[in-house]
């Protein structure tokens, strides 16, 4: 067997000084997360973002900037991910969309709720993205290549 990273995406999206999250159920129980997820076969990774955003908030997400990318070793199933955090706009919502499976609803919260609810984050990098953002922490989209 050949190992390999779970390679994900996710959004960090702030619209008048809220980030938009989603409440999902997960394996450890209800917990917080940006719009992310895997990237699919045959997909770039801008497609993968622009997809989940939607999918998983019914919002359509146009990125603008690259703020990181984060390597996370997930103990409790051995698991590594490697996930490209984008930073963009909204360009509109569809409010009668379906949210994917396990999704309970997208939220829009204060970098201060969001901190005070760390113990319910999917991952570190819930924080760690959100944290680079405000920061200020921008590389533009061409830095990575997709043939």
């Amino acid at each position: 067997m050949v190992w390999k990273p779970h390679v994900t995406v996710a959004a960090v999206i702030e619209q008048h000084g809220k980030f938009l999250l989603v409440e999902e159920h997960t394996s450890e129980g209800v917990l917080f997360n940006q719009p992310a997820g895997h990237l699919e076969p045959g997909e770039s990774l801008l497609d993968a973002v622009i997809r989940e955003t939607l999918e998983e908030s019914a919002y359509h997400f146009l990125p603008t900037a690259l703020v990181g990318i984060y390597q996370w070793h997930q103990p409790l199933h051995d698991r590594t991910y490697l996930r490209f955090a984008y930073t963009g706009e909204i360009t509109g919502h569809d409010a009668e969309r379906t949210l994917d499976t396990g999704i309970i609803r997208a939220l829009w919260l204060t970098p201060e709720e969001i901190s005070a609810q760390i113990q319910l984050h999917r991952s570190p990098l819930v924080m760690d993205s959100l944290q680079d953002y405000m920061r200020g922490a921008r590389f533009p989209l061409n830095v990575v290549t997709t043939y």
